[in-house]
Order: C-alpha cells, then sequence, then structure tokens
C-alpha cells in the first residue's frame, strides 16, 4: 500500500506544509510549488521527464500488513538484471527524469543495489532510497553518504510495538531507529514515513515528538491508499472527522516547531484535500497567509500520477504511480520509458494526462478541483470501481467543495 510513496523531489501527491504555512524553503518546493510546471503532460516541469518510483525488487525482509506491492522474503524472479537495470537508468536520463527513487520491497537486499545507485548518480540522476531502514547498519550508511544520495525515507508507522505489529516483525522500530541515527551520525540526510490509517491514529503526536528529540530533519505524513496488502483496510482507514483532527495536529505542530526555530519539514502525502484544508484553515486564522497559501496551491495544481510521477516495477512494468499496478502501459525491456510515458493511447495514461473532464461525482463538480485535480484514482477504483469516481478519502464537507467560502472562490 503506502509503505513506500514517493515524498522526493517535485513529487505531485505531496504537500509540503511547512512551505504552505511558514514559508520555508527545501529541496523539491521549486518543483512543486513553481510556476515552471503549469500545463505540462509528461513531466515535473517543462523540459523534465516525471520523478521515477522504481519498485526494484519485491523481496523484503519484513511483511508490512498495508504493503503495496504486497513484499515478504520470498525470491521473485524475472526482476530486472543489471545490465537491463542500466539500461533503463540510461533512458530515464535520456528523458530528463529528476529523481529516481529506488524502493521495494527493500532495496537494501538487491546484490547490486549499491551499483545501480551509483550508476544513476553518474547519469546525472538525484538518487533517493525508499527503506524500512533495518539494514543500515554504519558501513551501509557510510556507502550511502559516499554515492551523494540525496535523501533516505524510512517508514515508521508508530513507536515501539505499535510499529512492530505493522512490521510483523518484533525489533523492527528499534532496528529502523538505529539506522535513522546512523544516518544523522554521519549527515546523510534522512526522514521519516508515517501512514496514517485507524490503528496508528493516536501515534502523530508521538512520532512529531520523537522527531524533535532524535534531530530528525523530515517527517512525511501518508494517508491510506488501498492497493496491495492495503486493498483489505479500507474500513481500517481514517473517518473524515479523524482526517480532520489529524490536520489540526500535524498544522498545529508545524506552526509550533516554526515558533521554536526549529527547521523540521513536514508534508502530507497522497491527498490534496489537505492543501485546501490548510488554505480554509489559514482564512480564519491568518487571512494574509491564506493568500500566500493559495498561490502557492494554484502553481502546484494538484495530484499528477501519470504526469509528474511515474512508477516502474520490478520486472520492468511502467505504471501511472505504486498504487496502480493494475493498469500497465509497456515494459521498458521492450520500449524506452519515455516512449511509454508520452504514448496517450492507453485511456488511463491518456486519461491522467487531462483527466478533469472524465472526473465523476463531488470531485467534477468540486470548486477546489483546479488545486486538487481529483484528489488520488486509485481510492476511488478500489472503493467504487470507477477509476474515474470520486475519491472517498476526500474529507472536505459537502459545503466546503461547493459554497461560497471566500472572495478568493473568485480566482477557481
Amino acid at each position: 500500500m503506502l509503505r513506500a510513496a514517493t515524498a522526493k523531489g517535485g513529487n505531485r501527491t505531496v504537500i509540503s506544509v511547512t512551505k504552505l504555512l511558514c514559508g520555508a524553503e527545501h529541496y523539491g518546493d521549486a518543483l512543486r510549488y513553481g510556476d515552471h510546471s503549469r500545463g505540462t503532460v509528461h513531466g515535473a516541469a517543462q523540459g523534465m521527464g516525471p520523478v521515477v518510483v522504481w519498485n526494484c525488487t519485491r523481496t523484503c525482509n519484513l511483511k508490512c500488513i498495508h504493503c503495496y506491492m504486497e513484499s515478504d522474503a520470498s525470491k521473485y524472479e524475472d526482476e530486472l538484471s543489471t545490465a537491463e537495470g542500466k539500461k533503463f537508468i540510461d533512458d530515464l536520463a535520456e528523458f530528463k527524469v529528476p529523481v529516481i527513487l529506488f524502493s521495494g520491497g527493500e532495496p537494501l537486499i538487491r546484490p547490486d543495489f549499491f551499483e545501480l545507485a551509483g550508476y544513476a548518480a553518474a547519469q546525472g540522476l538525484r538518487v533517493t532510497i525508499s527503506t524500512n531502514g533495518t539494514l543500515i547498519d554504519q558501513e551501509t550508511a557510510r556507502r550511502i553518504k559516499e554515492l551523494g544520495v540525496g535523501y533516505v525515507g524510512i517508514s515508521l508507522d508508530g513507536v515501539g510495538e505499535k510499529n512492530d505489529e505493522f512490521r510483523r516483525k518484533k525489533g523492527a522500530f528499534d532496528a529502523a531507529l538505529r539506522g535513522i541515527r546512523n544516518c544523522l551520525d554521519i549527515g546523510q540526510r534522512v526522514g521519516l514515513r508515517f501512514t496514517i490509517n485507524r490503528h496508528n491514529f493516536t501515534e502523530i503526536e508521538n512520532i512529531f515528538r520523537l522527531i524533535e528529540e532524535e534531530g530528525i530533519p523530515r517527517v512525511c505524513f501518508y494517508h491510506l491508499v488501498y492497493s496491495g496488502r492495503g486493498s483489505g483496510m479500507i474500513k481500517e482507514d481514517v473517518t473524515r472527522e479523524e482526517s480532520r483532527a489529524a490536520m489540526d495536529l500535524i498544522i498545529d505542530k508545524t506552526l509550533d516547531f516554526h515558533r521554536r526555530g526549529l527547521d523540521k519539514e513536514v508534508l502530507t502525502v497522497d491527498n490534496h484535500a489537505d492543501g485546501v484544508y490548510i488554505y480554509l484553515r489559514m482564512l480564519k486564522d491568518d487571512p494574509a497567509r491564506a493568500e500566500k497559501v493559495w498561490e502557492l496551491l494554484r502553481n502546484n495544481g494538484g495530484n499528477r500520477t501519470g504526469i509528474a510521477i511515474g512508477q516502474v516495477d520490478n520486472q520492468g512494468f511502467v505504471h501511472a504511480d505504486q498504487f496502480t499496478r493494475n493498469h500497465t502501459f509497456g515494459n521498458v525491456r521492450e520500449r524506452k520509458f519515455g516512449e511509454i510515458w508520452t504514448d496517450t493511447s492507453h485511456p488511463i495514461l491518456g486519461g491522467l494526462k487531462n483527466r478533469k473532464p472524465l472526473l465523476k461525482g463531488r470531485c467534477a463538480a468540486c470548486q477546489w478541483l483546479n488545486v486538487c485535480n481529483g484528489n488520488f484514482r486509485a481510492r476511488a477504483e478500489a472503493v467504487t470501481g470507477d477509476f474515474w469516481a470520486s475519491d472517498p478519502a476526500c474529507y472536505l464537507t459537502d459545503a466546503e467543495t461547493g459554497g461560497q467560502v471566500s472572495s478568493n472562490s473568485t480566482y477557481l
């Protein structure tokens, strides 16, 4: 499911809470909120390809209950070889992909990981890693640092035993925390990823406490996407009221860090209702800031899977993102990634390039469509069977999606 979603580079499923509320600038914000990406249909910005998630292996040392790849310790056949991986990386560099995110499974299990990551860096791609962190000992952290890896994202879904319940392995939290500390000790940029659901909703405050106590500079809060083993967790998602309470807490903690001079980057991922919710909150609390939030949201343009972010799985198949692996557009063994990505003959990929006319229900009628872009299609399809239906995880009220909230609604 959501365990390894990308929150790096110019990923357009990300909302930078820190940027919206505080104006702070971190890596990736220029791609997310610059006006140079308006109107693009094949990349993160003009002259660029998309951010690409490569799930380079399906094998993993853990078996998380919400893993979108349904990974485990099995050996999976027909994964891209080292030579095929390098050819794929060459194609990404040719297509001017700005960021490659090595994910899994557990990417550090792959024997040639460092060879492939080093090759990608040599081709000019910014390399990032999505990992459970349990395999990052001091030597591994050193090798990651020496490669010039831009960011290491480590998944935690709670503190202590709560995390271990999700990972299905006792001691997983302690091992991941050691991995984080090993990165921090040598100055390797690292952060946390936390997937919000009904079972760990009350852990959010503990996560904020952890990043302050440990000196962790970045945290991404993911909304649940119903894919892979996460497909069985539809009823385990938070309610709309709990989503709003979670966002209020995230907003309050972000502002508190800023007031106290703590440089923490706080992001949410995979629900563009968050951006609108922040804007509506600022209309009440800080109207001057609301104007700036609005400008940033307008530049961002909402969810852009199939445009600014794409995924390639362990066997080379190309998908719109990690959660729509049921829709395949081609294989990089047979065609270059750029050729597949710009071929709009597939109704899903072609539709995502200009999705607004295809959306239905609340999404189609919502006054915030230009700054949300229909939110997450994988959730809509998982619940309704219709790829273009409304996203059931939108927690805005009907009054908020359709009523006049301020004179700024005329901007839409």
